[in-house]
């Protein structure tokens, strides 16, 4: 059975950790570096790191942050924010990231996933999708959720994977920041088309939602920010919490 993954996001501008709400409403937090070590003691299972203005504002990642961080973490580290190209993807593995998240990127250079999974393979490239529902519809936004694409989600998650990418986040802005748990209908509909591992984003406010989300065929990872970040949810109680309820976990 596959274990599944408790996923710290850590979201950073102008080199803090912030949050916010609904993908507005952004607050300080703390120090990425700081946070990175303690999640790393922490029994976090990998880490996320979101350079979230890099796109709106054009310009590359923050590389000095980057490496900071990855010096503290031993744990996987998925990065993303401002990859555009397969130089970007060079850049951000180079500097000590295990993986990479593409979004706007792809969204912008569609051949970008197939070419990055051709060169560094499919393990590496994770596509990130921003979604939110117009009018009945899932549409994919880019630009840290301030565009709409007009983009259906769903179909632009299974051509994802067909291009190449290893795994799949799902963002849903609808429930970002709410903790009312995850977007569940959302991710049924789109896991029960894919193959690849899907990771959850969006709405975690308890540990019944971990339980709810893993519940799902296809779920394979829980990402989560402000519940974490002010120790409102202990990783290792978390995990306590789902093992005894019969969800095979990493401890």
């Amino acid at each position: 059975m596959i274990t599944k993954r408790i996923v710290p996001c850590l979201d950073v501008r102008d080199g803090r950790v912030v949050k916010g709400k609904n993908f507005k409403g952004i607050q300080d937090v703390d120090n990425p570096v700081e946070l990175a070590k303690f999640y790393n003691e922490s029994g976090a299972d990998e880490l996320v790191f979101y350079d979230i203005t890099a796109s709106y504002e054009k310009r590359g990642i923050f590389i000095d942050v980057l490496k900071n961080v990855a010096r503290e973490v031993f744990i996987p580290l998925t990065v993303g924010g401002g990859i555009n190209s397969v130089e970007d993807f060079d850049a951000v593995l180079k500097a000590g990231a295990d993986k990479v998240s593409v979004n706007s990127g792809a969204i912008k250079n569609p051949g970008l996933i197939k070419v990055a999974a051709e060169k560094y393979g499919n393990q590496c490239v994770v596509l990130s999708i921003d979604i939110k529902r117009v009018d009945g519809k899932y549409c994919v936004f880019s630009n840290g959720g301030r565009i709409n694409t007009g983009i259906d989600a769903i179909e632009w998650a299974e051509l994802g994977e067909k291009n190449g990418a290893g795994e799949l986040v799902v963002n849903s802005i609808d429930t970002d920041g709410v903790r009312n748990g995850f977007d569940l209908e959302l991710l049924k509909d789109i896991s029960k088309n894919l193959s690849i591992p899907v990771v959850a984003s969006g709405g975690a406010g308890n540990m019944e939602h971990f339980k709810d989300v893993f519940m799902l065929e296809g779920v394979d990872a829980g990402l989560a920010a402000s519940i974490f970040h002010f120790k409102e949810i202990d990783i290792m109680d978390l995990k306590r919490y789902l093992e005894k309820n019969n969800i095979v976990v990493r401890i």
